[in-house]
């Protein structure tokens, strides 16, 4: 068909910036994940800890409590590092549950739908849709871990009848970085993880696997070959390690399997490295049919 009017003109207006168009696809990913009733649900669920520690600090600091509860409710109601630690233990391993189910949903659909290819046909890079889902993913999981932890430190030095929260303020800045870590780590796991499984069902159970299975394995070369370096494979163990070295407390582990924090943030780094291959193999702008 011929064409005698050229009347195009090239745009001209304003262009959205980069990290923008990436806060799009965050926008976008956070209403995915919680269409549904299930992540309301686990994320209500993932409050209760919190919940419970708040009335446990409040009743802490209110006298008539410990005076009707007397010594051994007062040994109970001690709030230090170690009660912190337990919290962030905790809600970091409801965030693995939380994480398991939302993962999936922000990149697993793209994938089978070939949703990917119209998507990165936009002016939007395979970077920043692997950073918009995992802001998302990110963001969600921030809620449930280190938010919370820090309400209820800043909570129990309002509440205490003593200064407490300037003399312990190592706990608060333990609680951010271990709660920063671990999300950051459990987030592009949990995004590498669902890129190569195309049923969501199954993606969702794999992050369970993917953290459960080495620990079992690295629990098997310790006990064989009596070396401490097989804990390496062990998240929960490497993970509780970090914690108290953040949180400044004394470990309630052994500590004659005490892994060195140089070690543990390498195990780390190395977790994250491998996920990134994964997906920078898996997140591509075309797909291979064979036949």
């Amino acid at each position: 068909m011929s064409i005698y009017k050229h009347r195009y003109r090239a745009y001209t207006g304003r262009v959205t910036p980069y990290w923008e168009r990436i806060l799009v696809l965050a926008r976008y990913g956070l209403a995915e994940a919680w269409s549904t009733k299930i992540t309301t649900v686990l994320f209500v669920i993932c409050l209760l800890p919190p919940a419970g520690s708040l009335f446990t600090i409040y009743l802490a600091n209110n006298p008539a409590a410990r005076l009707l509860m007397g010594n051994a409710g007062s040994r109970l109601l001690t709030i230090d590092g170690s009660f912190f630690r337990n919290v962030l233990t905790v809600q970091s391993w409801l965030a693995v549950a939380l994480a398991s189910w939302i993962a999936p949903r922000l990149i697993t659909l793209d994938l089978v739908d070939n949703a990917l290819p119209i998507l990165l046909s936009h002016p939007i890079s395979r970077f920043g849709y692997v950073m918009g889902k995992y802001v998302a993913l990110f963001a969600t999981l921030s809620a449930v871990t280190w938010v919370p932890c820090l309400l209820l430190f800043a909570y129990h030095g309002y509440a205490s009848p003593v200064p407490w929260a300037a003399g312990n303020l190592r706990i608060g800045a333990g609680l951010l970085a271990g709660g920063l870590i671990w999300i950051a780590f459990l987030s592009l796991l949990g995004l590498a993880l669902s890129s190569w499984v195309k049923w969501r069902v199954i993606a969702t159970g794999i992050l369970f696997a993917a953290i459960l299975v080495p620990a079992g394995v690295g629990a098997i070369v310790t006990k064989v070959l009596h070396t401490k370096w097989g804990l390496l494979l062990n998240v929960p163990i490497m993970m509780s390690f970090l914690w108290d070295s953040l949180l400044g407390i004394q470990s309630h582990l052994n500590e004659e399997m005490h892994l060195p924090t140089g070690a543990i943030v390498a195990m780390l780094a190395l977790g994250c490295g491998l996920s990134i291959v994964m997906l920078h193999r898996r997140i591509r702008a075309r797909e291979v049919v064979r036949g």
